[in-house]
């Protein structure tokens, strides 16, 4: 198929955001604040909820959140619906519709949310019973109507396959997997055969499990007296009736034996993603707790820690590295990470380990000690500006069995820890013997170096699963690339029909940044191409290639195709390149394995073309079809991967073609996904010399 003019196009129109770093030090610290936080009055509700009330007249406003306690909650096959169930609590109610419900809350100047664990209601004191009604009314008279769901639906499953290329993403759900297993509520995530497979009977089903006053806390805090808000939550809620709740017992997981490295391949990615990672228990009520909040603020709490300071500051690996600590009822982690410069993949991992150890080995210096207690004593005062905080504050208490003076003794423990405390805890729960080493990105630029760590290397592919040597031999048993292209030709429609095809005009539809845009492509044989980018009917865009000169026109300037580009297009002296592999054997490919793409395995290709230029092809094994297409443009510092999907196959006349184009554009350590709709494709029509000039 016809390369897409867009890709470089739409290349162009981004611009790399750049993450500023802050890199004074900090102020030298005060004394502690002091915390002053009253004690909630308590009711216990007939039916299971928990009423907090934090009585505060400072203002003239009024706080609530519901959140029920379900737990860790495991979906399995159907991993996705207890999210969509949360959102489709926003979606109206038996009682008012979606927009009904809108202006509501917009009448009253409130907010309300709803989620799966529960809602949220903010309001003024004299609108707050309103309020407070609409946010009841929305918990328990969800409307669940299935065109709100299919259109969440839609949104999830677009969401994902923007995901799929989006390595940041990829890690994170990646890691947890490799930490709990995916057969773990913590470790599992959601797919698109899951959200496909869902219904609004499930959506329901997921309700009534999980939405109920059985182990619900619901905390008032602002401008009420305790007796006026039992009043307004009996009328809302006491005769709510739902199914009793148990909170789920997990078996922990385990660190692995030894230290491991684990590989997820993304050929797309312009860095690695490093994730250092161990599983620990460390509950709000143990000894431990504020002693490890702080060893974790000293090693990668921010831009003075030591990871932030040897990656980033002293060698440049990274625009920045951290680390975080987990806590709770359940089994948690600690992990380190950061994107790294692909070529610095190896020395990356060396640095991580290192400044661990340090942690482990070195006792922390009373400065950075102080520092780290100044920063943890101001954002937690800082914190207790913040309703919502203090509404966990009084939940927590209860729900993780702490005492009652708590969060009001919280910066008296934490400002008690010693350096000896830092070291001891950073032995305990900061693995460097048996921790996971998990890095996604492009293993074909990295993977020497990482092979000559003193640890084991496992691969894994984007689904977690591991990755068998020699598994896809197989499938690939006397494949060879011209045997990839010719069944492909085949499936278009055949060599002699493509052969026919002069002029194409494609007619697409696409967003950028939620902006509609129009999409208008032409091609000439032999490679003559012409793309219009145009919003609201005005041209923004513009790129030419006449076989002999090119250029592209953005908001009035004009940029000439240089030499080396104009002779990189000359490579391809048809409309169809894959005509060209067969013909010119100046193109050298090589089918490199197979890999799945859209849950489906794909035969990997490796071009590279008669100016040296490499991308890479991967062709569906069943459909023969192209699915997708990936290349590296560089230039001066800058290089920009682009990777794009193909997918939606019509047939136009005797040709197959794809209707639907994902495109995924990485530079500079940041992405964009384009979703192109075509909407028309004309063959042998429509199409003059005039439209490359």
């Amino acid at each position: 198929m016809k390369k897409i003019f867009i890709t470089l196009t739409a290349a162009c129109l981004l611009q790399t955001v750049y993450a500023q770093v802050d890199r004074n030090r900090l102020p030298a610290p005060g004394p502690a604040p002091v915390i002053s936080i009253k004690d909630p009055v308590t009711y216990k509700l007939p039916n299971g909820i928990t009423l907090l009330v934090v009585e505060d007249h400072k203002l003239p406003q009024v706080s609530a959140s519901f959140y029920v306690d379900a737990g860790p909650v495991f979906e399995g096959k159907k991993a996705g619906v207890y999210s969509l169930m949360g959102q489709m609590l926003n979606e109206g109610t038996t009682v008012l519709t979606k927009a009904q419900f809108d202006e509501a809350v917009d009448k009253l100047g409130a907010d309300v949310n709803l989620s799966a664990s529960g809602g949220n209601v903010n309001a003024l004191t004299r609108y707050f019973p309103e309020a407070f009604a609409l946010m009841s009314q929305a918990i328990q008279k969800p409307a669940f109507k299935n065109e709100s769901f299919e259109k969440l639906r839609s949104q999830t499953l677009t969401g994902i396959k923007s995901n799929e290329r989006n390595v940041k993403a990829v890690s994170g759900q990646v890691v947890k997997a490799l930490l709990y297993g995916k057969k773990s509520p913590m470790g599992e995530f959601v797919t698109e055969e899951t959200v496909k497979g869902l219904t609004l009977a499930d959506i329901k089903a997921t309700y009534a499990k999980y939405i109920t006053p059985s182990r619900s806390y619901l905390t008032i805090i602002g401008d009420i007296k305790p007796a006026d808000a039992k009043k307004l939550v009996d009328k809302a809620f006491l005769n709510w009736k739902g199914a009793p709740l148990t909170l789920p017992v997990l078996a922990n997981a385990a660190n692995p034996v030894k230290t491991e490295v684990d590989v997820i391949d993304m050929p797309n990615a312009v860095q690695s993603e490093i994730t250092v990672t161990n599983l620990i228990n460390l509950k709000m009520s143990d000894p431990d707790f504020f002693a490890v909040k702080l060893a974790n603020v000293i090693l990668g709490g921010g831009s003075e820690a030591y990871l932030f300071k040897s990656l980033r500051e002293k060698r440049g690996f990274t625009y920045g590295a951290y680390s975080q600590v987990g806590s709770g009822r359940f089994q948690t982690s600690f992990s380190a990470t950061a994107a790294v410069r692909t070529a610095k993949t190896d020395s990356a991992i060396n640095e991580f380990v290192t400044q661990i150890n340090r942690m482990r080995n070195e006792p922390v210096t009373a400065e950075d000690l102080k520092n780290a207690k100044a920063m943890y004593n101001g954002s937690f005062a800082l914190g207790m500006e913040d309703a919502s905080n203090t509404a966990s504050y009084a939940r927590n208490i209860l729900i993780n069995g702490l005492p009652k003076d708590y969060y009001r003794t919280y910066l008296q423990k934490l400002n008690a820890v010693t350096a000896a405390d830092v070291q001891r805890v950073a032995k305990k729960y900061f693995n460097t013997g048996n921790t996971r080493v998990i890095v996604v990105g492009n293993a074909s630029q990295f993977m020497d170096g990482v092979k000559k760590l003193p640890y084991p290397v496992k691969m894994y592919d984007r689904n977690a699963d591991p990755v068998v040597e020699g598994a896809a031999a197989p499938v690939l048993a006397g494949i060879k690339a011209s045997t990839v292209f010719s069944d492909y030709i085949t499936a278009s429609g055949g060599a002699a029909e493509l052969k026919k095809i002069k002029t194409i005009t494609i007619t697409s539809s696409m967003q950028m940044q939620g902006m509609p845009l129009s999409v208008q492509q032409k091609y000439m044989a032999p490679n003559w191409e012409m793309m219009t980018l145009s919003m609201n009917g005005n041209v923004v865009v513009k790129s030419a290639f006449n076989g002999t000169v090119g250029y592209q026109t953005q908001m009035g300037n004009k940029t000439e195709m240089t030499a080396a580009e104009i002779k990189d297009k000359n490579a391809i002296t048809g409309l169809f390149e894959q005509l060209d592999y067969l013909s010119n054997p100046a193109f050298k490919s090589e089918v490199k394995g197979v890999e799945k793409i859209n849950g489906a395995n794909a035969y990997k290709v490796a071009i590279t073309s008669p100016t040296g230029k490499i991308s890479t092809e991967y062709y569906d094994v069943t459909s023969k079809l192209l699915v997708r297409k990936e290349s590296t443009e560089t230039k001066g510092t800058a290089t920009t991967q682009t990777t794009t999907d193909l997918g939606s196959y019509k047939k136009v006349g005797a040709i197959m073609f794809p209707f639907a184009q994902t495109l995924t554009i990485s530079a500079g350590g940041q992405q964009q996904v384009l979703e192109m709709k075509v909407s028309d494709v004309k063959f042998n029509e429509g199409v003059t010399a005039e439209d490359f000039k």
